[in-house]
């Protein structure tokens, strides 16, 4: 078995992968506090607890974009499975055309969740929309060519702008309205959270096709915690919301 791991800004995100198979998912909180034995300790308990044994996890692929966590994430998967972790990092393989200027600078979960895409729709113009903490649109072509693509402000951070950034604006709960017109001021925050994030993706998603892809078919991926609030509104072709370590998956395969 396989163990992927996905450390985002706000959760770290597990699977354990029986062949190609993914067969158990987890979360976690993300502390840049934890030591390698507090991680190695919840790992082998989560597995425990759902009926996993933690010797028979083979190999283990991390993509982390928060550095000060990748020590002590290291150091606990050598310490207690005994195995040395890959890294989604500059340098390995891949599969894939990186066009950025500087291929250093994409984020380890952006690389992890394109690679995941060309391995479930290869020979396709993809567009990949992930709603966490940030939400972020990848274009990677039918050649598997990573042209780039944007960041915005994610619906949480938003929210706490908002919060955090005014006088009497309350924090509320991220989800979709019931009307377009809000009566109360929690209400109009989410109408204008809600409908503005998903203008912004479909006026994003019309671009990208339009001015990259060239009016050519182009399928559209959602994933990220906060992509299926949107299901109703149809922006995605297909929400995965297990891409990300998919596409880990697919790198220790590459990088065996």
């Amino acid at each position: 078995m396989i163990l992927t791991l996905d450390v985002g800004n706000t959760q770290i995100t597990g699977g354990i992968f029986d062949n190609d198979k993914i067969v158990f998912q987890f979360r976690k909180t993300t502390s840049i506090n934890s030591s390698s034995d507090e991680i190695g300790i919840f790992l082998r308990s989560v597995l425990r607890e759902n009926g996993f044994d933690w010797q028979q996890i083979t190999k283990i692929g991390c993509c982390s974009v928060v550095p000060s966590v990748n020590y002590s994430l290291s150091s606990a998967c050598t310490k207690y499975f005994n195995r040395e972790p890959l890294f989604i990092q500059a340098g390995i393989k891949t599969g894939l055309k990186l066009k950025y200027s500087n291929p250093k600078e994409i984020g380890a979960d952006l690389i992890a969740a394109a690679m995941g895409a060309v391995a479930l729709h290869p020979d396709q113009n993809l567009l990949i929309v992930d709603m966490g903490t940030a939400t972020t649109i990848e274009a990677i072509t039918k050649n598997r060519e990573y042209l780039g693509g944007s960041i915005l402000a994610g619906l949480q951070i938003s929210v706490n702008a908002l919060a955090n950034g005014t006088a009497k604006l309350p924090s509320v709960e991220i989800a979709k309205p019931e009307h377009i017109c809000g009566t109360t001021t929690s209400e109009a925050i989410q109408t204008g959270l809600y409908y503005g994030t998903a203008g912004a993706i479909k006026e994003l998603i019309y671009l990208y096709q339009k001015n990259i892809f060239h009016g050519e078919p182009v399928f559209v991926m959602g994933t990220g915690g906060f992509a299926r609030i949107f299901t109703e509104y149809k922006l995605f072709d297909e929400i995965s919301p297990e891409l990300v370590l998919t596409g880990i998956k697919c790198a220790i395969d590459m990088n065996n």
